[in-house]
């Protein structure tokens, strides 16, 4: 820690929590939530059930955030998230999953999220159309795997923090056979696309110190076949929601907390928890009186924002290999592509193009006309006399005001204990989402479990307060156990 910097446990003990009250407690304190989406409306559900009056607010006009289940095909497709990374019991989301009967179709076996080398799970093909000999995509895997090894070493040597991009650079330096030539460089250029992917953010930003903190989930990646609505409906069911709600101000004192939604329209409770997207706290746009921390405005602003958009494809019949993955390799990550055959899974006819980091927010700066026509001419590459689709769908995650980017990451230079510091509370209000999962960010269970942590912070904090323990029922962080097993498929 640099000299003069306080731990997280001395911020805590800075904070100014609310003054005990000599009045009895209503029998149903209040809260309101800030942010319809997974972490949102988790902490609302758990507060509703132990017994708080909770009233959620959303600025959308549908719930979810980037959870965004579209059913304009004829069948649920999700521009947003899609995968529950870690479909296994200990999942935390997994009981619900369990219970509601939604099937996963499991897209790798490896809870990688670099290379998976069963080689029935994608091709990959030159920029000609031709398709890469598996054994090769084998051997360069492989080789990628001993990569990111000896970028732990570099990391070892090395006080500075430094991108991922520039570690890899080392590695060649210092042993030139790694460096690959022709077809071989070209895969090896397509697994770095897939780790950008990943973090939703191009080599050169994301930190080599933080690249790998993320706590993996075993049982593979299971893809939500039916969306991740039904998760989001079932939470929210009984709760007091007002969509269209747009906070603007969040003003707190010690016996509770004003909201005031962009119409002038303002909310009164005991307490708030905020749970809107980290790109929307950077923006700015949601003023707090008085001004967060300095340690909380530092850690919002270090925190890194990625983004990875979808471009779906329908189609009239399925004419690709049937694999979960095609991938086109090129001379650079950000010409290399890959779509997800949505057909292996459901069914659909749907191939989903998957740009992240420069390459995203570029093609964002195209109509959805123009995005489709680019996600469609590097398919013709794998593909040459394919079909136009008859449907499409572009998310457009970066430029829209709800979410303003994707997920979090660990940029370069930024320290990593800076999620915990987002996740801190500040007087009487908690905050919820998946940029403040210490070990799950970036995933629909990270949000998940940062709205149970929320709203159990909150609970707690009104016990401490009233000193009554009788006053509110438990929040259940963990989930009952299982009551039906996951449907998990892989054809």
């Amino acid at each position: 820690m640099e000299s003069g910097a306080k731990s997280n446990s001395e911020l805590r003990s800075e904070i100014c929590y609310p003054k005990p009250q000599t009045q009895q407690v209503r029998s149903s304190p209040s809260v309101i939530v800030i942010g319809g989406g997974m972490a949102g409306v988790a902490a609302a559900r758990a507060l509703h059930d132990a017994s708080f009056q909770v009233t959620l607010l959303e600025s959308r006009d549908r719930l979810g955030g980037r959870i965004h289940t579209d059913y304009s095909f004829g069948f649920p497709v999700d521009l947003g998230a899609s995968w529950l990374h870690g479909a296994c019991d200990e999942n935390p989301l997994a009981p619900l999953i369990g219970r509601l009967g939604l099937p996963l179709y499991r897209t790798s076996e490896d809870n990688s999220v670099l290379y998976d080398h069963d080689l029935e799970s994608y091709a990959l093909f030159d920029t000609d159309g031709s398709q890469v000999p598996p054994e090769l995509v084998t051997k360069v895997g492989i080789t990628f795997e001993t990569i990111l090894k000896e970028t732990e070493t570099i990391r070892e040597e090395e006080s500075e923090d430094m991108s991922i991009l520039r570690a890899i650079s080392i590695v060649f330096e210092r042993r030139p056979e790694l460096r690959l030539e022709g077809l071989a460089h070209k895969v090896l250029q397509w697994y770095l696309c897939r780790m950008e992917g990943w973090f939703s953010a191009d080599a050169n930003t994301i930190s080599l110190k933080g690249w790998d903190q993320e706590e993996l989930l075993p049982g593979g990646h299971g893809l939500m076949v039916r969306g991740y609505l039904p998760v989001i409906h079932t939470l929210a069911k009984g709760i007091d929601i007002r969509l269209g709600h747009r906070v603007t101000k969040v003003s707190r004192h010690y016996t509770g907390v004003k909201i005031t939604v962009e119409n002038g329209k303002t909310f009164k409770a005991d307490a708030a928890i905020v749970a809107v997207p980290l790109g929307v706290l950077k923006a700015n746009v949601m003023k707090f009186e008085p001004k967060l921390p300095d340690w909380k405005e530092a850690a919002i602003a270090d925190v890194g924002v990625g983004l990875e958009n979808k471009i779906i494809l329908h189609f009239e019949t399925a004419f690709w290999p049937n694999v979960e993955f095609l991938g086109v390799v090129a001379d650079t990550s950000q010409n290399c592509s890959y779509f997800l055959n949505l057909h292996k899974a459901t069914s659909h006819p749907v191939l989903v193009y998957m740009p992240s980091g420069k390459l995203a927010r570029d093609i964002e700066k195209m109509s959805d006309q123009e995005a489709a026509n680019f996600a469609f001419m590097q398919l013709k590459k794998v593909v040459p006399d394919a079909p136009a689709p008859i449907q499409f769908l572009v998310s457009r995650w970066g430029s829209d005001v709800n979410s303003l980017g994707s997920y979090s990451y660990n940029i370069v230079g930024k320290p990593h204990h800076l999620v915990e510091r987002l996740r801190i509370p500040v007087d009487n209000l908690f905050f919820a989402g998946e940029a403040t999962s210490i070990n799950y960010p970036g995933s629909v269970h990270g949000a998940y479990s940062t709205g149970l942590m929320a709203a159990e912070d909150c609970r707690m904090r009104f016990l401490e307060r009233y000193g009554d323990v009788d006053l509110l029922q438990a929040i259940m962080v963990e989930e009952a156990p299982l009551s039906a097993p996951l449907l998990i498929s892989r054809m």
